[in-house]
């Protein structure tokens, strides 16, 4: 089995410190953001704060493969829950890698998406699905930024740090991603089709959906080994 990694928060240089708050409306005019998703942004935020700009003027390390900077965004949460639409929008509306650090309740967790630029369509984003670590104390230790060579380098490991387990053997970040969001949507199925199972009371569809639930769990094997 691969080796599950242990999230960690980060100590971001102090040169590297924006600390300017972000209005919500600027997200309205970019994020691509409709009536209902502006209501959850009323509902479950209470603060964004651009609060680092990690970038060769900032940190000494130099640009590479689409990675011009990395942006750090605090955002100071009304309730612990925050739907990953919002984070959407926000990604959306900032063309630039972000990893966000989400705040409530005296605790803490980091979460980002992997967020590239599209080979298919210029001045286009790709974002993944997101990944964030367990909430931790405020006050938790930060480990000091992994060691890179630019700023490409660092962005993979932060990103690879908010992962549930290590990659494989040269595995790279996008056939990562891509493996572990699946195995995660195929989690999904199977707690949905236990669900099922637990409800259904005739015996032929007990037995289909017993059939449905091995292939989903040699699935899901796969892609956890």
């Amino acid at each position: 089995m691969t080796q599950a990694i242990t999230p960690a928060l980060f100590n971001f240089p102090p040169q590297a410190k924006v600390g300017r708050v972000l209005p919500k409306s600027k997200i309205y005019q970019h994020g691509r953001v409709s009536a209902a998703l502006r209501e959850r942004f009323v509902k479950q935020v209470e603060q964004i704060t651009w609060q680092y700009k990690l970038a060769p003027e900032t940190i000494n390390l130099p640009a590479r493969s689409g990675v011009a900077e990395i942006e750090i965004f605090d955002i100071a949460l009304k309730t612990d829950a925050l739907d990953e639409d919002v984070l959407r929008a926000i990604d959306r509306a900032i063309p630039l890698p972000i990893v966000f650090q989400l705040q409530h309740g005296q605790r803490t967790r980091m979460v980002a998406a992997h967020k590239r630029p599209s080979a298919a369509e210029a001045g286009k984003w790709v974002i993944d699905g997101y990944f964030g670590g367990t909430w931790q104390p405020a006050t938790a230790e930060r480990r000091p930024l992994p060691i890179a060579l630019d700023l490409h380098n660092l962005y993979e490991q932060l990103l690879r740090s908010l992962l549930p387990q290590a990659a494989r053997p040269g595995e790279g970040l996008p056939e990562q991603v891509e493996r572990l969001t699946r195995l995660r949507s195929r989690q999904n199925d199977y707690n949905k089709l236990e669900a099922r199972l637990h409800k259904e009371i005739q015996f032929n569809r007990k037995v289909a959906l017993n059939a449905e639930l091995r292939e989903v769990k040699t699935e899901i094997d796969r892609l956890g080994a």
